[in-house]
């Protein structure tokens, strides 16, 4: 168990950012002292003075990440001494190093002209010191030097560069992610809306027919019992059917993954159930369909039912004789009409309550129009609702 320990400390250790610099500023020093040491033929050989400018030269690399520039700067001015004072030529392996984390640090492409200016610059005193020591201008050294120093920028630039792009793409991840969360939380928000708009419909057709077949039974219960008992029947269908209807419509909103197999919401297809139980209720309805019946996408068919919905409700509640439904199936559009008579004033709930408003934003939604409003002693409804004439998912 203390061998595994051990091991473990020992990879934390080498994955130190401070262990990994003081090993990239030793072995720059070593290197530094071994061309000292190993060069004859010159001015000075590795003494005191020498080690302690190699180690000027070398060791600022420990605080490369606090200040690269100013590393490289002291770094160079160290190995310039060194070059003047007549000691060995060489690569200059300390400022090598630190140019190469000068080009590989973000902020250098912020201030590049000043890095520049520090880079050009102390690249002259170091060739003029070089220069300076030696009786003849030692050529090889300085281009050998000069391409040690141009490579060592172009691949720390190429690292940047590399950090920088994989940055980006690990930023661009994050934002799709977070798009694509907030476009889950909208879509949601708009599934919500729409159930709160199903359940305001469902219930308010519910109550307008069970409040009408309830005045039916109770004023013919010493009149007609049978009538007065089909009139309870209805209520009690109306009641079982709207119950089960609104238990779809919350498990939907508590977001009940086990309802995924539950029946969809009414569409077209139940338009002739829908007229049958407002017959029943007292309210006559003439329905007539034109084009050809043909499915509908979800979207459009659910809009259309309760768009008829409400507007029938609406005629029940407020209309003054029959309702006209007219449905008409267009090559790219599916048309709704319910006209029906009223009489005196329209109220609020018929020309411009919640169920106008609901009826108008599925339309809305859908791309369509719809037009609500008294005209010539009618009420009408009118609804235009695009679809692509593709087939239902």
């Amino acid at each position: 168990m203390s061998g595994a320990n051990a091991s473990v400390r020992l990879r934390r250790l080498a994955s130190s950012p401070r262990v990994r610099d003081a090993a990239v500023a030793a072995v720059a020093f070593g290197l530094t002292l071994a061309v000292l040491a190993g060069v004859h033929g010159t001015k000075r050989g590795l003494d005191p003075l020498g080690g302690v400018l190699a180690a000027a030269a070398c060791f600022p690399l420990l605080a490369r990440r606090r200040s690269p520039l100013g590393v490289f700067a002291v770094a160079t001015a160290a190995s310039a001494v060194l070059n003047g004072l007549g000691y060995a030529v060489g690569p200059p392996f300390g400022p090598t190093a630190a140019l190469y984390f000068v080009a590989a640090d973000p902020r250098t492409r912020e201030r590049l002209g000043r890095t520049a200016a520090v880079v050009l610059g102390l690249f002259a005193v170091h060739v003029g010191a070089t220069a300076v020591a030696h009786a003849t201008f030692p050529t090889a050294p300085i281009l050998f030097g000069t391409v040690v120093w141009g490579g060592a920028f172009v691949v720390g630039d190429q690292v940047r560069q590399r950090r920088q792009r994989h940055a980006d793409l690990l930023e661009r991840a994050q934002r799709a992610e977070r798009e694509l969360e907030r476009e889950r939380r909208l879509a949601a928000a708009e599934e919500r809306t729409r159930i709160a708009r199903d359940l305001h419909d469902s219930a308010a057709h519910a109550i307008n027919v069970i409040l009408v077949q309830a005045g039916a039974a109770r004023l013919l219960q010493t009149r007609d019992l049978d009538a007065a008992r089909a009139a309870l029947a209805t209520i009690e269908d109306v009641a079982r059917e709207t119950i089960g209807e609104i238990d779809v419509l919350v498990r939907g909103l508590r977001d009940d993954r086990s309802s995924a197999g539950v029946e969809p919401p009414l569409g077209l297809a139940a338009l002739e159930t829908l007229a049958e139980r407002h017959r029943a209720a007292g309210l006559a309805i003439d329905v007539h369909v034109a084009g050809r019946a043909r499915p509908l996408p979800r979207g459009v068919d659910q809009a259309a039912y309760r768009i008829l919905q409400e507007s029938l409700t609406n005629a029940a509640r407020h209309g003054a004789g029959p309702a006209r439904v007219d449905v008409r199936y267009g090559d790219a559009e599916l048309e709704l009409s319910v006209v029906n008579p009223v009489g005196g004033a329209v109220n609020g709930a018929s020309a411009g309550g919640h169920g106008i408003l609901g009826m108008r934003e599925r339309a809305s939604l859908l791309g369509g129009t719809l037009e609500a409003g008294r005209d010539r002693g009618a009420f009408r409804v009118r609804a235009e609702l695009p679809w692509t004439g593709e087939e239902p998912a």
